[in-house]
């Protein structure tokens, strides 16, 4: 009865991700600017300014000396528990990334700009809404109608479904999957058939 909201990306890596632009962004670049932009299949933060002090992306994968190339904002963050310790910031993203499941985050430099890219879950279907991430039963029925030759009603799919859930859990599930677009009802009443949009 309780709603868990489950974030694509996890909070906590993406957080570090937007303190380590504040702390490395170079802003003597009056132009430059810290950028958050989500895309349908990443979320990108872009921060004005190279790597500085030698540092190379693949070396911010493990663990290395931290020189801020702003040490007065660095210093406010740690003291307010944004960032717990220099040098590890990346590390964390990466091993969060890696915990919540998803890819670890690309780290990329270009046109003098640092880009810190997450991609999501491979477990997340695509559709013309926002991508949403589905359960273990609405994965079932979507692979139930997929593989049917023809539409089907609610008691056949249970039929194909592990776990044999109750039809009216089936038709709870039906509904939530036509509110994401992936699953239509053909028909009307005791004839009516669902197929998946998604074929």
């Amino acid at each position: 009865m309780l709603r868990i909201d489950e974030p694509m990306y996890p909070p906590l890596a993406t957080r570090e991700a937007l303190a380590n632009a504040l702390c490395h962004r170079d802003y003597a670049h009056g132009g430059g600017s810290i950028g958050l932009a989500i895309y349908d299949d990443r979320l990108e933060i872009t921060s004005t300014g190279p790597l500085h002090f030698g540092i190379k992306p693949e070396d911010l994968y493990l663990p290395h000396d931290s020189n801020p190339w702003n040490p007065l904002i660095a210093r406010t963050f740690y003291r307010r528990g944004v960032i717990e310790e220099w040098g590890s910031g990346t590390v964390k993203i990466a091993n969060l990334t890696i915990a919540a499941g998803l890819p670890r985050p690309e780290i990329e430099e270009r046109r003098n700009t640092v880009i810190v890219r997450f991609r999501p879950s491979q477990n997340i279907i695509k559709h013309e809404y926002p991508y949403v991430v589905l359960s273990e039963l609405q994965k079932e029925i979507l692979e139930a109608l997929d593989s049917a030759n023809s539409p089907l009603a609610p008691s056949e799919i249970v039929l194909q479904l592990s776990g044999k859930p109750s039809v009216r859990q089936v038709q709870y599930n039906l509904k939530i999957l036509k509110d994401m677009g992936l699953v239509a009802l053909i028909g009307q009443g005791r004839g009516s058939r669902w197929t998946n949009l998604q074929k």
